[in-house]
């Protein structure tokens, strides 16, 4: 089946835009390559990843293009930690979407070719893979800044300069249930029972446009190798700054979060955007995979919303760790040095533009939580020290040289 015809089928899932989803024939056999620096998991185990890559650009086309050049540092340096990685499954953030799946297509491609150094990785090849719609840049048609105007990306559903920057995407090797794919791209944040929304801010005009995603939230179910079904619940909620005294973003953040914390108990009161209501069915398993923007110890996103997902009994909390992380909050200083969190469990390297830790400091933001039926046999944060093999990944001078963000892995059987 052609890419474009099952897009086509895939929209009235996740209507009103079309949904960008490729199911691409897998290329030959990659060229050798060395080993990966990441031992593959254990017997018997599949490895399920979330990176936000930072492909966004600054422009519609601009993702697509520099994939499908190859030849920004940066982009290479991301692409080479998924292959280093090797997951089965990834969630992939700010991957900007496009209606005729572009940028996925090409991540895709980009990803199947082994590393361009002599010691790259291996290509891998994600033959199933999708990239919603999402809120950020769509326009809502209202003020929702208070700045005067309902125009530009204040005034979007989601932050965003235009439609679609910052989206997401999930590439697999392992079958997805697309026609079972459940979106929330238009789930009102009014709907939200006990919602933190600031009413006397947005007004009734905005209380009744306003998402409660800022992007999307996305349940997709994965066919384990056992034939056993893997709900993958990805999201990316808006950070918890960037607004007043009415703390609009803070209070999204948390809601966007609690969400996943009532889809998983069987919550009613979601609706997805084909009509279909309620939460995960008790019992399904389930890995929660996003960029939360939230810290359970540290920063603005130190919330309940945050930590209750992280307590929540349905839920594991891996606490992957990084060597690197520990070197670079220790070199960076600055805020980092009075969090009250281990610096081993960072995932975003938040540092200034001298190098140092000028900023919010480096927290943990990155999740991938599965349920706990699962047994974890491993999981991980890619962020080597500088001196080790892969830390050129990761660290360059006064800028991270791929993400700002660590991928994170879990490895579950």
């Amino acid at each position: 089946m052609s890419g474009l015809t099952l897009a086509a089928r895939l929209g009235r899932r996740c209507a009103p835009a079309l949904l960008a989803a490729l199911l691409l024939g897998a290329p030959g056999a990659p060229a050798l390559a060395a080993e990966r620096i990441v031992p593959p998991p254990a017997e018997g185990a599949v490895r399920i990843a979330v990176f936000n890559m930072s492909l966004s650009r600054k422009g519609p086309g601009l993702a697509w293009k520099a994939l499908a050049e190859g030849r920004q540092k940066a982009v290479l340096a991301a692409a080479e930690i998924v292959r280093q990685v090797n997951p089965d499954v990834i969630a992939v953030l700010e991957l900007d979407y496009d209606r005729e799946g572009l940028a996925l297509a090409a991540l895709q491609a980009l990803l199947a070719q082994p590393g361009p150094d002599p010691d790259g990785a291996p290509g891998v090849d994600y033959p199933f893979a999708v990239a919603p719609p999402v809120n950020t840049g769509l326009p809502s048609g209202v003020d929702l800044d208070g700045d005067g105007r309902a125009a530009g990306p204040g005034d979007a559903q989601g932050w965003g300069a235009f439609p679609g920057q910052y989206g997401l995407a999930v590439l697999s090797r392992l079958p997805l249930d697309l026609d079972g794919l459940r979106c929330f791209q238009k789930l009102r944040w009014a709907e939200m029972p006990d919602a933190l929304i600031p009413a006397e801010f947005y007004g009734p005009e905005g209380m009744a446009a306003i998402r409660l995603s800022s992007k999307t939230h996305l349940d997709l179910a994965a066919a384990l190798p056992d034939g056993r079904v893997l709900h993958l619940l990805v999201s990316h909620p808006t950070p918890p700054v960037f607004d007043g005294h009415e703390d609009r973003n803070g209070r999204r953040n948390h809601d966007e979060i609690r969400f996943w914390a009532d889809y998983i108990s069987g919550a009613d009161w979601m609706v997805d955007d084909h009509g279909v209501q309620g939460g995960l069915a008790a019992g399904a398993g389930f890995v929660i995979l996003g960029d939360l923007n939230a810290d359970p110890a540290d920063g603005d996103g130190r919330r309940e919303g945050i930590r209750a997902l992280l307590s929540h009994p349905l839920v594991q909390d891996p606490a992957p760790v990084s060597e690197g992380a520990v070197e670079a909050a220790a070199a960076q200083g600055g805020a980092n040095a009075r969090q009250q969190g281990d610096p081993a469990l960072d995932t975003a390297d938040w540092r200034d533009g001298s190098g140092k830790g000028g900023g919010p400091g480096n927290l943990r933001v990155d999740f991938a939580l599965p349920s706990a039926g699962w047994e974890v046999t491993g999981s991980g944060v890619f962020w080597p020290r500088r001196d080790a093999p892969g830390g050129a990944l990761t660290a360059d001078g006064k800028r991270p040289a791929s993400s700002d963000h660590r991928l994170v892995w879990v490895d579950i059987r």
